[in-house]
């Protein structure tokens, strides 16, 4: 039975604002995707459902053809927005989903906001270039149950869904262990604002004007400069580009 040996690229492409990384898919014979525990072609074992959501068409298929090929796992969808994506797991139920931070529509803070505050099921992991300690604790804070960084290695994607699957929080190997004991210590600075406020807020400081977020959150103008006059107001701020500085300042911007 051939196996693929997998390597991951992660370069700027022509530093290109907006663009993420590469993914090279290189087969050869020699390689096992942890052996110990693959599963057989006969095996009873019902694999795991994975949805990929990031903005990047390009690592979107790299990361479904590298993770097609593991029997353990079975992709499901994928999708280039955070409304689809969201839309994509309430209905098609996958026991994982994998996402990015920053994407058109609604972010993925946002997405798993949404999810857990409807109690999904589905596990979330995180996987961005964006992966500064205020940025993973607050993906850890919304209630993902892994973060794992797009310059990593690729076998910390399937450490990290073995890992939760068990019943763990994963994080990299790269970042200290009491990292997961912190998420729960200091005030989440946004934390008075409200499911809508927070997803207006972060429409807001990613640069998206009124009527581009009432049409990706589908509301009306009106309800978005209410929303923003609220949200504005728990944070005594007077406009847009002290918004900006604030978000800037407490590390509410991923910075992929």
């Amino acid at each position: 039975m051939s196996r693929c040996d997998v390597e991951i690229v992660c370069a700027n492409l022509l530093n290109r604002p907006g663009c993420g990384c590469i993914i090279l898919v290189k087969m050869t014979t020699d390689y096992q995707i942890n052996p110990e525990r693959e599963a057989s072609p006969t095996s009873k074992i019902r694999p795991i459902s994975l949805i990929f959501a990031d903005d990047h068409e390009v690592v979107r298929e790299g990361f479904v053809a590298l993770y097609s090929s593991d029997v353990r796992l079975r992709v499901i969808g994928q999708c280039g927005d955070g409304l689809a994506a969201l839309e994509m797991i309430q209905t098609r139920n996958p026991d994982f989903a994998v996402i990015d931070l920053n994407m058109p529509k609604l972010g993925g803070l946002d997405v798993i906001r949404k999810l857990r505050s409807a109690n999904h099921p589905c596990k979330l992991v995180v996987l961005s270039m964006s992966h500064d300690e205020p940025t993973v604790i607050a993906v850890l804070r919304a209630g993902a149950d892994g973060f794992v960084p797009k310059d990593g290695p690729a076998r910390h994607l399937v450490d990290a869904i073995q890992y939760i699957q068990d019943g763990g929080v994963y994080i990299s190997p790269a970042f200290p262990r009491d990292m997961l004991t912190r998420r729960w210590t200091g005030a989440d600075p946004i934390g008075a604002l409200s499911e809508r406020e927070h997803e207006v807020f972060h429409c807001l400081v990613a640069g998206m004007r009124p009527k581009e977020i009432a049409t990706a959150l589908h509301l009306s103008p009106k309800t978005v400069d209410t929303h923003r006059a609220h949200l504005m107001g728990k944070l005594s701020i007077n406009d847009l580009p002290g918004l900006v500085k604030f978000a800037l300042k407490n590390n509410l911007i991923p910075k992929e």
